[in-house]
Parts: structure tokens; sequence; C-alpha cells
């Protein structure tokens, strides 16, 4: 059997960060949109929202990189899940995420989580090389 979902949107909300013993949780949901034409041609848009739930290490970055609003690619597995309300049993279908991938820049994703990349310095020994486009063979 098979249980994989990949998902890109935006988050509909911030994480909700809280410890099961020494376990990070993170809840939020997603955010995702498809558009098609109807048999009629009239564009429509269809807007589906997904919780979802970051577990460990990646719960604690999801906290402190992302936001209401941010852009993220998340691959996990359905989960369904299940509780008694008021006598009356309910369920929904969540994902749990294994693992994710911010997407955009910086600034839309609450700024700092790429890595700044330090210029690498030469070292004095070695003459600089530099390559013209048409020395390229391809």
């Amino acid at each position: 059997m098979f249980n994989k979902v990949i998902l890109a949107g935006n988050l509909v909300r911030d994480i909700e960060l809280r410890y099961s013993g020494q376990t990070p949780i993170g809840n939020t949901a997603i955010a995702t949109n498809r558009k098609y034409k109807t048999a009629t041609g009239e564009q429509k848009e269809e807007v589906m929202f997904i919780d979802i739930t970051f577990w460990g290490r990646t719960a604690e970055i999801a906290n402190q990189y992302l936001q209401k609003g941010s852009k993220v690619l998340i691959e996990g597995r359905l989960v369904l899940e299940s509780w008694e309300k008021d006598g009356q049993r309910k369920s929904k279908h969540s994902i749990s995420v294994e693992t994710m991938q911010m997407l955009g820049n910086r600034e839309a994703n609450g700024g700092g989580y790429q890595a700044q990349q330090q210029p690498q310095q030469q070292p004095s020994n070695f003459p600089e090389i530099v390559i013209e486009d048409m020395e390229i063979p391809f």
C-alpha cells in the first residue's frame, strides 16, 4: 500500500507549537487552489484548506521561519483523525508532514531561513581563471 501526499500552497494561519513530552508538534493549515474552465467556458477557481501537522525538529523550524501566508511545499501522509464531541463521533482527514521545503524569498517567510552565502576567497597561490563564453563547448 502507498500513502503519500505532496502539496504546495500558503499557510492559512501561524503555526501553533506545543510539546508532547519532549516532542514538538506544530499545527496549522495550508491553502491550495486550482483554476479550471467549466463546460460553458467560464473560469472557476477552487480553493482547498487542509490541516497539517509538523513533528519534531521540522515543527520547530516551521514555527521559527513560517507564518500566515508563507509559501511551502510539504510531503507527508494522509491521516484520519477521529474524536467524540457532545456524544457524536466526528472525524477529518489531515496531513502528517514528513518533509517540508520553504518556497518564496526570505522576506515572504519571516526572514532569515536561507543561509547567506559568503564569497569564497581564492587562495593567493592560484591565479584567477577567466573563461569566456565562446570557450564553453556546449
